[in-house]
């Protein structure tokens, strides 16, 4: 097995990102990628005006590259904020106001996988009632995503680097996805398992994949120490991804990795140029 049987898409947030946003899937296309993935790129705007997503949506299509995943409105990312659904207020109007506007671009390219980052625990703010607000965006989410038959993925942060997260290990994660599951009937919540995040989270790899595989709806990868491509750590990245397939995913491999003080372009020698494009 190895890299060559993975479906590898290329995140296009943190990848190419010396690129303004509009090159950056022409630039996946010339590295030999088919498939690309994206944060949601209007980080002051859920709600941004029809002419900037047309041309965002065009230059995918120009690109000939398929829109796999999309965050759903997260605040400031990169930045302080880890999402925005769980934050009282304005945040939270933001994220509601933003559910059908991500969905109806994505699904103009054939897109139905959105993930709805957590947000991180506001000072003075019961915990309890950050969670309530969570469970009900999310189920708002779920319901609406769930009428193109796409999924909303749960993704657990690492605590190193976001300290104020409370999703920082797989178990809270997927917690968090059996209660939006259990209260909206619809199963259509998954779990993203984020390979570096566990990594630095200091959890076993090998015992998150045999328990989660099979609830799993997206994985992404970053070598660990350094978040840098396959090879620069330590990570058995390439043992871990066959060890997903054997459990039966077969779904994207999202590249959410940095490319270092080199040119986007230049962070994929470890990938023959044969294995890039989706199969």
């Amino acid at each position: 097995m190895g890299f060559a049987d993975q479906r590898f898409n290329v995140n296009l947030s943190i990848l190419f990102t010396e690129l303004p946003l509009l090159e950056r899937p022409a630039a996946a296309a010339a590295a030999g990628f088919t498939a690309v993935e994206l944060w949601w790129p209007w980080i002051d705007s859920p709600t941004p005006e029809q002419s900037e997503l047309d041309a965002l949506k065009k230059a995918i299509e120009d690109a000939g590259v398929q829109l796999t995943g999309l965050n759903f409105y997260a605040g400031q990312l990169p930045g302080p904020d880890r999402g925005a659904l769980s934050v009282p207020g304005e945040e939270s109007e933001r994220f509601r106001a933003n559910i059908d506007v991500a969905i109806a671009f994505a699904g103009s390219l054939g897109c139905t996988t959105f993930n709805a980052l957590y947000g991180n625990r506001v000072d003075g703010v019961d915990p309890a009632e950050q969670d309530a607000l969570a469970l009900e965006n999310l189920m708002l989410a779920a319901r609406a995503v769930g009428q193109v038959g796409g999924t909303v993925l749960i993704e657990a942060l690492n605590q190193p680097e976001s300290p104020k997260c409370p999703i920082v290990s797989a178990p809270a994660a997927i917690e968090i996805m059996d209660k939006v599951n259990e209260a909206t009937g619809l199963g259509n919540a998954k779990f993203l398992m984020d390979l570096y995040h566990l990594s630095m989270n200091g959890e076993d790899l090998p015992s998150v994949i045999e328990s989660y595989a099979a609830r799993t709806g997206h994985v992404q990868i970053a070598d660990n120490p350094g978040r840098g491509a396959p090879g620069t750590g330590s990570l058995p990245l390439e043992e871990l991804l066959d060890q997903l397939k054997k459990a039966g995913y077969d779904g994207w491999v999202g590249l959410e990795y940095k490319a270092g003080d080199r040119p986007s372009a230049e962070a994929f020698d470890w990938l023959p140029r044969e294995a890039r494009a989706a199969r």
